[in-house]
């Protein structure tokens, strides 16, 4: 009876270490189950913070691309602006100077002309003159 007794006790031990390994297996994998799951949710964690990060420099550089454009325009306003000015002031200066030129060369023309005896000596002279010559004196 002793060995009937025996292989009894064997037999229940082998069940209870049996039972034990499966709920260690059983733990063990559950553990391994969490452990892939906060894994993953930590990664998706950190996956998004990027795309957030990304995506705030991507605005953050086109928000200073446009202000570069915005600058860039202003300046070449403002360039036309100056070239305009300075293009009205110098046509205003040729004029000026074209008129002066102009009126040293017909005083220099009446110089001669007195000069030389061509120029009318009298205001009836004159008129008659410039009618036939389309000037005034």
């Amino acid at each position: 009876m002793a060995s009937h007794e025996q292989s009894y006790s064997a037999g229940e031990a082998k069940g209870r270490t049996e039972e034990k390994t499966n709920q260690m297996m059983g733990n063990v994998g559950q553990k391994a189950q969490e452990a892939k799951e906060k894994t993953k949710g930590a990664a998706q964690a950190a996956k998004d913070k990027t795309q957030q990060a990304a995506q705030s420099a991507k605005e953050k550089a086109q928000e200073k691309s446009g202000k570069t454009k915005e600058k860039a325009s202003e300046m070449g306003q403002s360039t036309k602006e100056s070239a305009q000015s300075g293009k009205n002031n110098t046509s205003g200066f040729l004029q000026q100077t074209g008129e002066k030129v102009k009126g040293m060369a017909q005083g220099a023309t009446e110089a001669v002309k007195h000069t030389f005896g061509m120029a009318p000596q009298r205001d009836e002279e004159k008129e008659h003159y410039a009618a036939q010559h389309g000037r005034d004196y």
